[in-house]
């Protein structure tokens, strides 16, 4: 499953690492928009293929942010 930024801005802290076990709803990463803070949490059970997204990086809506599988 591929998780996309649902609106632009930053992201804050990642949670996880690349290969790491996740459980649904488990959070991925914490990006910041409109001055609120949100967890991306992951939809379902998996492993983290892949964050495509750095900490202080800017994203856009729509922006690939990882990777579970």
């Amino acid at each position: 499953i591929e998780m996309r930024a649902p609106m632009p801005g930053k992201i804050v802290k990642l949670l996880v690492e690349e290969g790491g076990a996740i459980q649904a709803n488990q959070g991925i990463l914490v990006m910041e928009a409109m001055k609120m803070q949100n967890e991306i949490k992951s939809p379902k059970n998996g492993v983290v293929r892949k964050l495509c997204v750095a900490e202080g990086a800017p994203v856009n809506s729509g922006d690939l942010l990882a990777i579970v599988e």
